[in-house]
């Protein structure tokens, strides 16, 4: 019972020293249990089958991901007791010094971590509870879901696996102050706050030997994700950049925590102005002794940002693409004269490759004039006499030389400037002109964008079934045929109709907006046009249709777009509070171990103002350290995302900056306030 007493009477008394320790807790397990309620929230919202299966699918995938999740929180819990420990090594060694046993201690700190448990995770899970009501109207908002049904709701599975999970965690805690506590010498507990961790001295011609071969090597690095990111010639290759990233950032830490003393030493107007002198010894020793430490916290702030900044660039994107990239309501193709020595498809499916897709649903009784309002008919066509490789012309090898990857003996997608204008027409697109001699090229895909204007910029002429053309633009024009959610079209020949070979056909275009105007009455047409008496039809009639809608596009980009923006904001501020708790830990401790050396400046005659100033720009160049460096990997971390999202479009790139800097602001900035006035309370003078 009195130990009892006595650790609740720590608790209250040390309230204050840990708020960082709380706070950190309690937002751990309230973000734990927000996400792993997501499942129960979304069980209540109308939405199709098909859109509540990608549902599942991201509540099992952030399910895996919060196993991840509880090894980075298990790791900054028991990081953080290190933390309490130490604060109190004194305090411990007096327990010992009037005749307490370690076994007895130990109990104390078992109560203790039972107790702050019990209370992070009782004020966790009401936060938790509350804010996963807002992540319901996200969820909703998302997936434009019906909120009839919307209630308030608890989830019993969340929270069960949420009490499981940080169970556990504290059941290591306690197993490691245990541990740390039976170590301990009663002699180290008493003087612990006089000892000082050694710092060497490292050759400065070393450090800056380090320092430049580092540099180089990271700008080599940043070179293979931007630069020489088409000569990656599968995924493995990416592993060379990011290994040599964080080995150069490890010595750039190490390299300048030898040199950050020398250099200011060397300006003696700024080194002695003021506590400076003071300061950047103390700074000097954090990063000299915490270059491990400023390693890992530099690169989990790389990664926060880069995963925030491309999962939100990713989710808005998809959504302002939905307007852009799927202007039509169906689009429906076919293969057209199936060559008779393809061995893909039988001989049934190669006799009725001449018929168009309005004749194959004609034939199984589905009304086109019933069901769709507009519609258009196209064709295009292909030969081998106009691959890629003939676009490029004189340029071809330039090209190869830097795209080697790249499939030059690819067939050209053709189409005549009348079909191509009905497409445009009905897009709401631009429509064009041409002379019989002129060809025009359309393209959204930047990359190939990009490829393809350095042969029309050399205005190649090409060859189209006899008949020789010239480009009409010295750059490709923004157009496409497919409805999607991505920029896929790598480019396709607009000709003048008197050009094209008609016998050279090999795909029909279907395109069409149904005679519906809200979006259930568009979901029973779909209903019917893709329901198993219609399946069944195509089957015995051996038809091939493949057929997309802005509904699927809409449900399947909504999905992934979802996936994509929770994992990256479960992972992000998981990464992000992990790495300002380190910070703000470490500097709670040296703030307690240099409480002594702040008193003695006080001796000395040394003003608070100045104290505190001399505290806060101390605690603001160590969070800003590592941040700095994130900012730079990131900028090439960012180059690198946007080319794997290319075909998504960066338009949506900067408001995600913006917003990932925001949550930098918040919670980093956040951490940084809260220890600033914790470390201020704990070197103040006790009167």
């Amino acid at each position: 019972m009195m130990l009892c007493k006595l650790s609740l009477k720590n608790i209250k008394k040390s309230f204050k020293d840990y708020a960082i320790y709380f706070f950190t807790l309690i937002l751990g397990v309230s973000i734990f249990y927000v996400f792993n309620a997501i499942d129960s929230q979304t069980v209540l919202l109308d939405v199709t089958s098909s859109t509540m299966e990608i549902i599942k699918l991201m509540t099992n995938m952030l399910s895996g991901v919060s196993v991840f999740v509880s090894f980075i929180l298990g790791f900054l819990i028991i990081y953080a007791s290190r933390f309490l420990i130490k604060r109190r090594n004194k305090e411990f060694g007096i327990y010992l010094t009037l005749g307490m046993s370690k076994r007895k201690i130990s109990t104390i700190l078992f109560i203790e971590t039972l107790i702050i448990g019990m209370i992070s995770l009782v004020v966790g899970l009401g936060l938790g509870v509350f804010l996963s009501q807002f992540m319901s109207l996200l969820v909703s908002n998302m997936f434009d879901a019906d909120m009839t049904k919307f209630e308030f709701i608890f989830s019993s599975s969340a929270c069960l696996k949420t009490l499981i999970y940080f169970g556990i965690m504290y059941l290591l805690v306690m197993i490691f102050n245990t541990y740390n506590i039976s170590k301990c010498k009663l002699i180290d507990l008493l003087h612990a706050n006089k000892k000082s961790e050694t710092i060497r001295l490292k050759n400065p011609y070393l450090c800056t030997v380090i320092f430049i071969i580092s540099s180089i090597t990271l700008g080599y690095a940043y070179y293979l994700v931007t630069g020489g990111f088409k000569d990656m010639q599968n995924s493995s290759d990416i592993f060379k950049p990011i290994i040599l990233g964080v080995v150069s950032t490890f010595f750039i830490f190490w390299s300048l925590s030898g040199l950050i003393l020398r250099i200011f030493q060397s300006s003696k107007n700024h080194y002695y102005k003021g506590l400076n002198s003071f300061t950047l010894r103390q700074i000097s020793s954090k990063i000299n002794t915490t270059v491990f430490q400023m390693t890992i916290i530099c690169l989990m702030l790389f990664v926060t940002i880069c995963v925030l900044s491309s999962s939100l660039c990713l989710k808005n994107s998809m959504t302002a693409n939905l307007k852009e990239l799927a202007p039509a309501d169906v689009e429906i193709t076919s293969l057209m004269n199936i060559d008779e020595d393809n061995k893909n498809y039988t001989a049934e499916q190669k006799a009725t490759s001449t018929l168009t897709v309005k004749e194959k649903l004609e034939n199984i009784d589905l009304d086109t004039d019933k069901y769709f309002k507009e519609y258009i008919e196209l064709n295009v066509y292909n030969t081998s006499d106009l691959t890629f490789k003939d676009t490029l012309g004189g340029k071809l090898d330039e090209i190869q030389n830097q795209y080697y990857y790249l499939r030059y003996d690819t067939k050209e997608d053709i189409i005549k400037l009348s079909d191509y204008n009905k497409v445009a027409k009905l897009y709401g697109k631009e429509e064009f002109t041409l002379k019989e001699d002129e060809y025009i090229i359309i393209a959204d895909f930047a990359g190939m964008v990009t490829i393809r204007n350095v042969g029309l910029e050399n205005k190649e002429t090409i060859n189209v079934f006899g008949h020789t053309l010239k480009p009409k633009y010295t750059e490709c024009q923004t157009g496409f045929i497919e409805i999607s959610s991505n920029h896929i079209n790598s480019g396709i020949i607009i000709v003048s109709d008197d050009v094209v070979d008609e016998s050279y056909v090999y795909r029909n275009y279907f395109i069409a907006n149904y005679k519906a105007d809200s979006k259930e009455d568009r979901i029973k047409i779909e209903q019917i046009i893709n329901s198993a008496e219609t399946e069944n039809k195509l089957k015995e009639k051996n038809y091939l249709l493949d057929a997309t809608s802005k509904l699927l596009i809409a449900e399947a980009s909504t999905g992934l777009g979802a996936l994509v923006t929770f994992i990256g904001l479960y992972l992000g501020i998981i990464f992000l509070i992990s790495s300002a708790a380190i910070l703000a830990l470490k500097e709670l401790s040296e703030s307690s171990d240099n409480k002594e050396r702040f008193n003695m400046l006080r001796r000395l005659g040394t003003d608070e103002d100045m104290i505190n100033k001399a505290l806060f720009n101390q605690i603001a160049i160590f969070f800003l350290f590592p941040l700095l460096i994130a900012i730079i990997h990131s900028v090439f971390g960012i180059k690198f995302c946007t080319f794997i999202l290319e075909t998504f479009g960066n338009e949506e790139l900067l408001p995600s900056i913006i917003m990932t800097a925001i949550f930098l602001v918040i919670i980093y900035g956040g951490y940084f306030i809260i220890t600033y006035l914790c470390s201020k309370n704990i070197i103040k003078e006790k009167r």
